[in-house]
């Protein structure tokens, strides 16, 4: 009876590993493309006019546009079901300050967070740059919600058919059509530049080396977790103006290529779990067993 039971026991830990073992190999790592696109926002010469916000709407035709008035800036405002970006307002570090507008949206992530923890692959990084969500795949779980360190994707919870993840679709509709993101063609300061990611960086360091009362000696997205398409300069320290404090490393942890794999491969994880309840029944028999012999 002892080997019978070590048999079995032996075969649903091996069934386990292979199913874990295989959900791996699943999901190879990906590296980005070097020519990937991204955004660089000057801070510094943002006026507040809040542009960028009613080009978004009118891009993704949402109603009841903003007016172009930095006087009506509510106070730190995140994107939401009805507003894809926003624009906040905060005191600068000059003496009077200057105040500092910063535009809020979707970072684009290199590695995004939101794309590891969708356990049905509804969110994907393009080769060229955009982070995008795809409503036939997505379930509703929301752990994209709870993935992004900015706090970004926003549900339509007053919509109780067919809700959907709303964030910024980095205007993949114009660009594929040949045009830039609506809010930076319709800057009035050009402090939204569009271009490949790795000469935006260049642009950027130029502009810190030749203006080093200007700017802040850092670009942020460059690394934060792992780096980002948009990418900002700013005067003053970034966490100043509410900007995450993030490592290099990717947001994404060791469990992405096993919850992709297992995903991809039809494999319930109800059937790790089975495999993984059968083990625990079988050895609290055995216990169970000695005991009594005792």
């Amino acid at each position: 009876m002892e080997t019978r039971r070590d048999f079995l026991r032996t075969t649903l830990i091996t069934t386990a590993a292979a199913s874990v073992s295989e959900a791996a190999r699943a999901a190879p790592a990906r590296i980005p493309s070097t020519d990937r696109m991204g955004i660089l926002v000057d801070t510094t010469a943002c006026v507040g006019c809040r542009s960028c916000e009613a080009a978004c709407k009118r891009a993704h035709d949402y109603p009841n546009e903003p007016t172009a008035d930095n006087s009506t800036i509510p106070a730190r405002r995140r994107p939401g079901h009805d507003s894809l970006t926003v624009v906040n307002e905060y005191p600068g570090p000059e003496r009077p300050p200057r105040p500092t507008y910063v535009k809020v949206q979707c970072m684009h992530c290199d590695f995004p967070g939101c794309e590891s923890a969708c356990i049905v692959g509804a969110i994907s990084k393009k080769e060229s740059g955009p982070v995008l969500w795809d409503g036939d795949k997505c379930i509703g779980c929301r752990y994209c919600m709870v993935a992004c360190p900015f706090q970004i994707p926003s549900f339509e919870y007053e919509k109780a058919l067919k809700p959907e993840i709303e964030k910024c679709d980095f205007c993949i509709r114009r660009i594929d059509d040949g045009n830039v993101p609506a809010c930076v063609e319709v800057c009035p300061m050009e402090a939204l530049a569009y271009g490949r990611r790795a000469s935006l960086i260049e642009v950027a360091r130029e502009k810190i080396r030749n203006n080093p009362d200007r700017y802040n000696d850092h670009i942020y997205g460059e690394f934060e977790a792992g780096g980002t398409s948009w990418m900002y300069l700013a005067k003053a320290e970034f966490k100043e103006l509410e900007f995450p404090e993030l490592g290099r490393d990717p947001m994404p942890g060791t469990s992405e290529s096993i919850q992709h794999g297992i995903f991809a491969y039809f494999v319930p994880p109800v059937s790790l779990y089975a495999l993984l309840g059968g083990l625990m029944w079988i050895t609290k028999k055995r216990k169970e067993a000695e005991e009594m012999a005792e």
